[in-house]
């Protein structure tokens, strides 16, 4: 029986990765990409070996075809634009249909409803609104599933920490280290978490780890902080999300993953590598294949929430993140893991790497905590064990400075973790 169901379900995504691929023909782009391979219809897709010979997309395609060069519809029937914040590069540009955004308010009120949000909730959204997809993304979400919204957006953290007092909201929506950063600047406003109602946190944007996890719900009051998944390439927040049972991000089912390793060749389930994702079913810009760039895991099956289908474990980091230090592979989430496990350190950090000759140096500046400060006779004790926890995480010599705490810079967006130095980023 289940035997049956998988090949019907291997169909079903057949059928709809041929027809994402009949409506990126229409873009000259992938028409041309299509061809170096052979394909020029999308009959010629008869099995996911074919499909999986497609040429991989990545964030530059789109920059070259800069502003609507791959949109698979006229600008007419285009009813919304978004768009990167182009830090990096030229922004890249993603429209949307009317149908394309009811998909995505769908998707995000699924992983919602999944997640314990109900519409006798009261959902803060603390993601930027504007181009960026991820205010907008759980704004649309939340009012679908019936919950009071409240558009506040990033920025006056102040009044962040009055509307989850006053408004008693039950849910908060926003990056990690910005959920932080409100606890923190509560906690200076004389307001613990106890005069907080919230339930539920909805986190993404940048990578955590669980022990990032616990220290948010500790510090808001909690009883769970969940990971959210998105990218505007291929529609936003809301692409995966984890469920009240935090068994792995459940996958939309607009969405076909797969898992790639360094060269490009398909991994099974199971094995960690880099995220690939083609959607199906959007209109105004189907990606086909696209490079996340993020590192996770793939599974598939049922969860006691109810969903079934594929499941992502929470991103181990960027393939863009990865620093390599003296030869050896570094994630800033190893370095927060380790920071995390020792007492007496506040969860803010900045990995500075150098280059001193032919040498490569790695620093770890991390904030100590009020009570540590005052008790300096312990603080030298505190670095060396934070420095050997780390150097055994990583395997390698790093050196650890104390700073004193709020000294280093908070954001109401995604956090930045490293300043390398050897690329000129004084």
């Amino acid at each position: 029986m289940e035997e049956k169901k998988s090949d019907m379900i291997l169909e079903g995504t057949l059928a709809q990765l041929r027809e994402t691929v009949r409506r990126v023909l229409e873009v000259p782009y992938y028409r041309s990409s299509f061809a170096r391979v052979g394909i020029g219809a999308a009959e010629d897709i008869r099995s996911l070996a074919d499909f999986q010979g497609i040429p991989l997309t990545e964030k530059e395609d789109l920059r070259k075809n800069y502003p609507i060069g791959l949109f698979a519809e006229p600008l007419k029937k285009v009813v919304r634009i978004q768009a990167s914040s182009g830090t990096t590069g030229k922004m890249t540009v993603v429209g949307y249909t009317a149908r394309d955004i009811e998909m995505w308010a769908t998707a995000v009120a699924d992983a919602l409803g999944r997640a314990g949000v109900t519409p006798d909730d009261i959902v803060q959204v603390g993601y930027g609104y504007g181009l960026f997809t991820g205010g907008l993304g759980l704004h649309y979400g939340s009012e679908k599933l019936g919950a009071l919204t409240i558009p506040l957006s990033g920025g006056n953290t102040e009044r962040h920490v009055m509307f989850l007092r006053d408004l008693k909201s039950t849910v908060l929506a926003c990056t990690p280290s910005y959920a932080l950063h409100i606890a923190e600047t509560a906690s200076e406003m004389g307001i613990g978490p106890e005069a907080f109602c919230l339930r539920v946190g909805i986190f993404g944007a940048e990578p955590w780890t669980e022990a990032m996890r616990g220290e948010i719900q500790k510090r808001l009051g909690l009883d769970r902080a969940l990971d959210i998944y998105g990218l505007s390439e291929i529609m936003g927040p809301g692409v995966a999300m984890e469920c009240a049972h935090m068994n792995g991000l459940h996958l939309a089912p607009y969405f076909y993953p797969e898992i790639l390793d360094e060269k490009g060749v398909v991994l099974p389930l199971g094995c960690q590598g880099e995220l690939v994702l083609t959607s199906m079913g959007k209109e105004a810009f189907p990606s086909i294949r696209y490079r996340t760039k993020d590192l996770t895991t793939l599974s598939y099956g049922r969860c006691p929430c109810g969903f079934y289908g594929w499941s992502l474990s929470r991103v181990a980091g960027r393939v863009d993140d990865m620093l390599i230090i003296r030869g050896v592979n570094v994630f800033p989430s190893q370095i927060e893991e380790a920071i995390l496990s020792v007492g007496g350190i506040e969860p803010h950090y900045l990995i500075v790497v150098s280059r001193q000759g032919a040498l490569d140096n790695l620093e770890v500046q991390v904030e100590v905590s009020e009570e540590a400060v005052d008790e300096i006779s312990h603080l030298e004790e505190l670095r060396q064990t934070l420095q050997q926890r780390i150097n055994k995480i990583l395997g390698l010599g790093a050196r650890v400075r104390l700073v004193e705490p709020m000294s280093l810079p908070r954001t109401e967006g995604k956090a930045v973790r490293v300043r390398d130095l050897r690329k000129g980023d004084l």
